[in-house]
């Protein structure tokens, strides 16, 4: 059975943790409550749906540092910032690396349920995408080498004929690759074809593919 959502609290205060998960559990939510950004690290699993809120101002690594951090691991987690610094600069900083919301202490128990509820639609969301493109992914690996060039002249705006021209072969051979490709993405036509591939190679998920949208 998969386990259900989490929502995680990182607070450096051992009460506004403690009242936090009391609040999320009496809505039926499961929260984890950790006081510090690297203990939070060291435990949280990627692969569990959920969100986390987030101090701001902690010892040791801070919560804009962490959003940082989360963000060079390639996690992808929503983020409620729920701090007593609201600062200009913390809100434009922690809006920059992918906030959701930003709360200020002390804020009230419903504007913090609304913004957790948002966030965990919004990591539904987000791993029905990755899903997704973790098919379209798989479906390229199937692709051989010169498919996969024919691919990158595609997405380039190449037409048949200069395609030819580039690999030095003829032209049906070209539309040949092009219909092995079709058909193993499972394209209905070139549109679809360069719109799943796009969607892929911008994904933060699939580094792997980048490259497609390389000139």
């Amino acid at each position: 059975m998969t386990p259900g959502p989490v929502v995680y609290v990182v607070d450096d205060d051992p009460a506004i943790g403690d009242s936090l998960r009391f609040l999320l559990g009496s809505v039926g939510l499961s929260a984890e409550v950790f006081v510090s950004a690297e203990e939070f690290l060291a435990r949280y699993d990627p692969n569990r749906p959920g969100c986390l809120v987030l101090d701001v101002r902690m010892p040791g690594m801070s919560g804009l540092e962490l959003q940082e951090e989360l963000q060079r691991r390639g996690w992808m987690l929503p983020i409620v910032i729920l701090t007593a610094h609201g600062d200009v600069p913390a809100v434009a900083r922690a809006f920059k690396n992918g906030a959701l919301e930003f709360l200020e202490k002390p804020c009230t128990d419903q504007e913090l349920l609304d913004a957790v509820n948002k966030a965990l639609r919004q990591d539904r969301k987000w791993r029905e995408e990755r899903a997704r493109l973790a098919e379209v992914a798989r479906r390229l690996e199937t692709l051989t080498p010169r498919e996969l060039e024919v691919l990158q002249l595609i997405l380039g705006g190449f037409s048949s004929r200069e395609m030819a021209e580039r690999l030095r072969v003829q032209s049906k051979t070209v539309e040949s690759h092009r219909m092995k490709i079709m058909r193993k993405v499972r394209a209905r036509n070139v549109a679809d074809l360069v719109r799943q591939v796009t969607e892929l190679a911008q994904s933060p998920w699939f580094p792997r593919w980048h490259s497609l949208l390389k000139d």
